[in-house]
């Protein structure tokens, strides 16, 4: 992995695992950044640093990092956070669209839960991810979430994959390539 943008002060501590969650894949595990309790604090403050005068309503979070990180910021924030889930994880209080998208390596089908006592519509939305690679998880967020009428105002993740995708208008904190 080259580092190609880094954009926090502190020392990066990165891990990569072959052949995880299936051979051919090399996954990038970014949990030593949220294990150090410095380093966390420093991405929650540069994702509250970039999403505070955008008027938000709503953190949504994809599982499972996306939650910690998504669930951090809206705190600080003093906002909603809404947890996107697989298919048949949360409790049946979702919205009926359920959305499929594609993976490094594989299908998979997440849902969104109800917002209470409110629909999505015209709700100011942030969109929080660990990594970005191919992007098709966070663009199936993003599409699903204008069809049922929510305002995207931005997405940001840690990582950005640039070599997989051709995001610009994705905030991230550090951008790499495979190598």
């Amino acid at each position: 992995m080259k580092i190609l943008r880094n954009n926090l002060k502190s020392e990066l501590h990165i891990r990569t695992q072959k052949d995880f969650p299936q051979k051919g894949v090399e996954f990038i595990d970014i949990m030593p950044l949220i294990i150090q309790k410095e380093t966390f604090k420093e991405i929650v403050d540069k994702f509250i640093e970039e999403i505070k005068d955008k008027h938000v309503e709503y953190i949504v979070g994809a599982e499972a990092r996306g939650f910690m990180i998504g669930a951090a910021v809206a705190t600080k924030l003093d906002i909603g956070f809404v947890p996107v889930r697989k298919a048949g994880k949360l409790p049946p209080n979702t919205v009926e669209k359920q959305f499929e998208y594609e993976k490094e390596y594989g299908k998979d089908k997440m849902e969104l839960p109800k917002l209470v006592n409110e629909e999505y519509t015209g709700k100011r939305v942030y969109i929080i991810d660990d990594i970005y690679a191919t992007g098709n998880t966070m663009k199936a967020m993003k599409k699903t979430i204008e069809e049922l009428g929510g305002i995207v105002v931005g997405q940001g993740v840690i990582m950005n994959i640039k070599e997989l995708n051709d995001a610009s208008d994705v905030f991230s904190l550090i951008d790499v390539n495979e190598e």
